[in-house]
């Protein structure tokens, strides 16, 4: 039985299966139906791991604009690894449950807006950024601040205002950041995230550091003047940038189709490259980030729009169903599930017996929850504190002149005395 990929439906309200476009599924197209990418050097720095599930892929599994190659269409992933997504896949799942309860509780305040259902996007785009890449996003970004290497424990901390989590339970739910590992959150104006990993991404090329940056927005931001500048800006330079548009089909209350001329945003880049890539399928984004990374380190810009879902609403303060039906919501879970999918990968490979991984999945809601009552417990900011974080005292740290080499530090020393030393 084929099961029907997101890409090209976009969940049309019949849910039709398409014909263009159909889910990444193990060993079932024989090698003669394969075409070859000629841009196969992306995947060079991707070898074949030891005890590899080779997975295979439709020619039109992904959708290009102005792009005459495609990614290669097989990949590979060993066991282990197809094991820690999944960990990873289902922990944020029961972490955004968790959210759920713990919101309706009142014991996390203010704006929030969970992850799941879309949980593929992030994981499987992790799977193929390279150590010292940058990720930033918008404010629907519990996952990411998870894949990014943050904790459970911290994740809650911040989300209920305890001094333990990463702004010190200053942020709350939509400004989670990591910077350990580049992850600059966790911004709540919508698209104003884009113009910011521009800079990023103009900051990696100028250190030649050979880094690049994932830009992630919703289909809401897609409309948005600011992104169309930063599109532009990021051509002109050759930035190495990745703009993500994560599509789950509706902004806040409203569908795609209502707000947007054009509903296929990897095209909405115009000059810019652009590759749809159903969401909902981990090794799909996988081998699209690897091939769109690929173009960024070495050609420019590129826009990749992957078909996602989110099952809550817009935020918790929204129910999600006055403008979508039971039944929608309830036969994407059934058909589309990423964590369905990727659970039957492990099953039918034989990866991990069906006992062991229920109860491998069972101890991660042990744990899940056992972090979150822990940073429920941690203490509050006193209030001498709560005033901080506001205005800063003494000269900036560094003042740029239109001549870099005499811009100021600390207020006092030329950036090209101190390099004299």
């Amino acid at each position: 039985m084929r099961a029907a990929s997101l890409i090209r439906t976009r969940f049309a309200r019949a849910l039709q299966p398409s014909l263009l476009h159909r889910q990444c599924r193990p060993n079932l197209l024989p090698s003669s139906t394969l075409q070859s990418s000629n841009f196969a050097s992306y995947a060079d720095a991707y070898p074949t791991p030891k005890d590899a599930i080779k997975f295979t892929f439709e020619a039109d599994q992904f959708k290009m604009h102005k792009l005459k190659e495609t990614p290669k269409l097989e990949t590979y992933i060993s066991k282990d690894e197809l094991m820690a997504i999944y960990t990873n896949m289902f922990t944020i799942r029961r972490m955004e449950l968790l959210c759920d309860q713990y919101y309706k509780n009142k014991q996390i305040w203010g704006f929030c807006h969970l992850y799941d259902g879309q949980e593929a996007v992030c994981c499987g785009i992790e799977a193929a950024l390279k150590p010292g890449d940058h990720v930033i996003t918008a404010y629907r970004e519990h996952g990411w601040q998870y894949t990014r290497g943050d904790t459970v424990r911290n994740i809650f901390a911040e989300m209920f205002g305890k001094k333990t989590g990463c702004a010190r339970g200053k942020g709350g739910s939509m400004h989670l950041y990591f910077p350990a590992n580049n992850f600059y959150g966790g911004n709540g104006i919508v698209g104003a995230q884009v113009p910011v990993g521009t800079g990023i991404a103009l900051a990696s090329k100028q250190k030649g550091d050979g880094s690049m940056c994932v830009v992630a927005f919703g289909d809401g931001a897609g409309n948005q003047g600011q992104v169309y500048e930063s599109f532009n800006m990021a051509q002109l330079w050759k930035l190495p940038v990745m703009y993500l548009c994560e599509n789950n089909r509706y902004g806040m209350g409203t569908s795609i189709e209502r707000a947007a001329a054009v509903t296929d945003f990897y095209t909405r880049g115009d000059y810019i490259p652009g590759i749809a890539v159903d969401g909902m399928d981990m090794l799909a984004v996988r081998e699209a980030t690897r091939f769109a990374t690929w173009h960024t380190r070495n050609i420019g810009p590129i826009v990749m729009e992957a078909l996602t879902y989110r099952y809550h609403g817009h935020s918790m303060s929204d129910p999600g169903v006055s403008y979508r039906t039971p039944d929608e919501v309830s036969e994407i879970r059934q058909q589309y599930d990423p964590l369905r999918k990727v659970r039957s990968w492990i099953v039918d490979n034989n990866v991990m017996a069906e006992d062991d991984f229920k109860k491998m999945e069972k101890d991660i809601r042990k744990q899940v929850e056992a972090d979150a009552k822990d940073a429920l417990n941690d203490g509050e900011l006193d209030e001498s504190e709560l005033v901080l974080d506001i205005y800063t005292t003494g000269p900036p740290s560094f003042v740029r002149y239109s001549d870099y080499e005499e811009s100021i530090v600390n207020g006092k020393t030329a950036l090209k005395d101190m390099r004299s030393r």
